[in-house]
């Protein structure tokens, strides 16, 4: 599901028109990229958390030159879901769909 197909099915189930539904939905993704832009976590009861995850600084290696580079630490956006959330996926997937689950 894409991000169209997600306003159109919200705009479908509640009326509300497709340009409403489409800023609503940006703005939330706004907030939730400034809130963590700004080393806060976002918290949706229900759902899940949008974290910060600070990477350790290691070791990595360049191919084409094939030398050692450090990457220094670093902060990363995570998502983790809620218990509910991951429970209600769990029972209802068996198998991911256009069988995805070979992906390597």
């Amino acid at each position: 599901m894409r991000k169209a197909d997600l306003v159109a099915t919200i705009s479908e189930k509640t009326g509300v028109p497709k340009v409403d539904v489409l800023v609503t939905l940006e703005m939330f993704f706004k907030e939730v990229k400034s809130s963590l832009s700004g080393g806060e976590n976002v918290y949706v009861r229900g759902f899940g958390s949008f974290v910060i995850k600070k990477r350790a600084k290691k070791v990595g290696r360049h191919i084409k030159k094939n030398v050692a580079i450090e990457i220094p630490e670093h902060f990363i956006p995570s998502f983790k879901p809620a218990k509910a959330f991951l429970m209600q996926v769990k029972e209802n997937v068996k198998e991911l769909p256009d069988d995805k689950s070979n992906v390597e």
